[in-house]
């Protein structure tokens, strides 16, 4: 057959009279050969890349964000797109060499990036920078994610309980302070707008020993904390664990209540109270963003609270 024949059929080419037999001659072919379009020939035509860069950032990848990777992966490739992930740190390559290498059509990133990378990237021809924490630059889409209101949550919901003496079981793992300080900012205000007094923060290893030796400090007060927000289940876990070294259970000594409820979380001991993230609501407004900038449309509106969802175990 010819070029332009395979190529119609291909490309479901309009007002073109190709018999049907024709037609599933080439599909056969296709699939007897594996072939795969060019992603770069793709791109000469379009004009545009099929690849959408995601940096990762220098924190450990827990399961949320790794459901949320997949849950993005599938919604870019419904909309015909590739999502390619790549830690922005951690390695001898200039961040700017990442897109150069690749062309994407848009950049997704949890922080900011420097205004002088930003400048790089859209000389580089990236269309869309989307920025998920933070402040983004002029140039960058922010949708400043909402860590506050997890943290919010978790105080409402121990406060509800009847808690007025609340600690925060901070990470010792500075590698994720993105996400650690703005939780923490919420459980502040959410404690100040409760007229409840400001949690007493302590620094919990996820070891037994330095779990043991907070919930120590917590009883101890003058006013002994009586509920604790961890930073996340992890962290949580922990807690649970120093409880049970020191003699004691929550919620009867102690509540306790995460982030991110991990499938653990369900058979802790007791099990545990978290605050879940809709992993896949979350990305559908990730990648409806990034489209919207590749159309030039404004941004969807952002999602309700609902995207945080309480699940509620014996641990409170």
């Amino acid at each position: 057959m010819s070029r332009a024949t395979v190529s119609y059929v291909l490309n479901d080419t309009a007002n073109q009279r190709i018999p049907d037999s024709t037609r599933q001659r080439v599909w056969e072919a296709v699939r007897r050969l594996g072939y795969a379009p060019s992603a770069a020939a793709r791109s000469l035509r379009s004009g545009r890349s099929e690849v959408v860069l995601l940096l990762l950032p220098d924190w450990p990848i827990g399961r949320m964000v790794g459901t949320l990777l997949e849950e993005m992966a599938l919604a870019f490739a419904r909309a015909g797109l590739i999502l390619v992930a790549h830690p922005r740190a951690g390695n001898d390559r200039p961040v700017a060499e990442i897109w150069n290498s690749l062309s994407p059509a848009a950049v997704i990133g949890w922080e900011a990036l420097e205004s002088a990378d930003e400048a790089a990237m859209q000389a580089a021809g990236v269309e869309v920078n989307v920025v998920l924490l933070g402040s983004a630059g002029s140039g960058s889409r922010g949708l400043a994610v909402s860590e506050q209101r997890t943290g919010r949550i978790q105080v409402e919901h121990l406060a509800a309980r009847g808690h007025r003496n609340i600690g925060y079981a901070f990470p010792d793992d500075a590698r994720v302070l993105t996400f650690a300080q703005p939780r923490l900012e919420g459980v502040r205000d959410a404690c100040a707008e409760l007229s409840l007094d400001a949690p007493d923060v302590q620094t919990v290893p996820v070891d037994i020993a330095g779990a043991a030796e907070a919930v120590r400090h917590w009883r101890a007060q003058v006013q002994p904390v009586t509920a604790v927000c961890a930073y996340n289940d992890e962290v949580a876990l922990a807690v649970l664990a120093g409880l049970r070294a020191e003699a004691l259970r929550a919620p009867g000594d102690l509540a306790v209540i995460g982030v991110d409820d991990l499938p653990l979380s369900s058979v802790a001991d007791p099990p545990l109270t978290s605050v879940a993230t809709r992993a896949k609501s979350l990305a559908a407004y990730v990648v409806e963003t990034v489209l919207a900038g590749l159309r030039g449309d404004p941004g969807p509106p952002a999602p309700s609270s609902d995207i945080l969802r309480l699940v509620v175990r014996e641990s409170t």
